[in-house]
């Protein structure tokens, strides 16, 4: 019997983050309980979205067959998903690094306090989103210096709010902070412009390096 269902398992390398452009095993949860404005993986989170029955076992295998040893748990939203806790020792177990990318809506103390903790990658939820009012704050009180808080901007006004949140809760002295652009609707010239004048020390500008390898739209990269 299946312990959990994924939506797609593959190897690239990470897009995003302290680790873009180091090979990753990517597994891939269905479902989420967002719906931000500029989702590039809507096709997830639909009901009848084809998944694949997995076990533990069966994953654990398939990842040391990659002979790759990161690990990104990502989705929809996978803090969703109760065999995370489980999934996650025997990952360890097998001398993975693990890490967790998810939306900021959901609370990471449940796995921030596993003997084999993983890293996690948190998303702020910007205005132009419109998921900002689903934003849990109170994790921040969990980052360690191996996490990420990021931004992903559409607009100035979208900046405006990044950098409130960066001060207002000194991230760049807990974690790693990214500011990302919406794709295709904010030029990054304009952000390295306010990060400048703003004296954002501490902030990276980061590019998906996957959306320019590969087609934006391309599954399973």
């Amino acid at each position: 019997m299946a312990d959990f269902r994924l939506i797609e398992r593959f190897v690239s390398i990470n897009g995003e983050g302290p680790r873009a452009g180091e090979l990753a095993v990517f597994l891939r949860f269905p479902g989420c309980n967002l719906r931000c404005s500029y989702c590039d993986t809507a096709w997830a989170n639909l009901p009848d979205a084809p998944t694949m029955p997995c076990t533990i076992t069966e994953v654990c295998g398939y990842v040391r067959e990659t002979g790759v040893r990161n690990v990104t748990i990502t989705g929809g939203e996978p803090l969703l998903q109760p065999v995370l806790p489980e999934l996650i020792a025997a990952l360890a177990e097998i001398g993975c690094r693990i890490e967790i990318e998810t939306n900021g809506s959901l609370s990471i103390a449940p796995l921030a306090g596993l003997s084999a903790r993983p890293a996690f990658t948190l998303d702020y939820k910007l205005p132009g989103s419109g998921m900002e009012s689903h934003m849990l704050t109170e994790n921040y009180a969990y980052l360690r210096h191996e996490d990420t808080v990021k931004f992903v901007a559409g607009s100035l006004e979208d900046l405006d709010k990044a950098r409130e949140i960066i001060e207002t809760y000194a991230l760049t002295e807990k974690c790693h902070v990214y500011l990302s652009a919406v794709f295709g609707k904010i030029d990054c010239r304009d952000i390295v412009a306010y990060m400048e004048t703003h004296r954002m020390n501490g902030v990276r500008l980061q590019l998906q390096l996957h959306k320019f390898i590969w087609d934006p739209n391309e599954r399973g990269v």
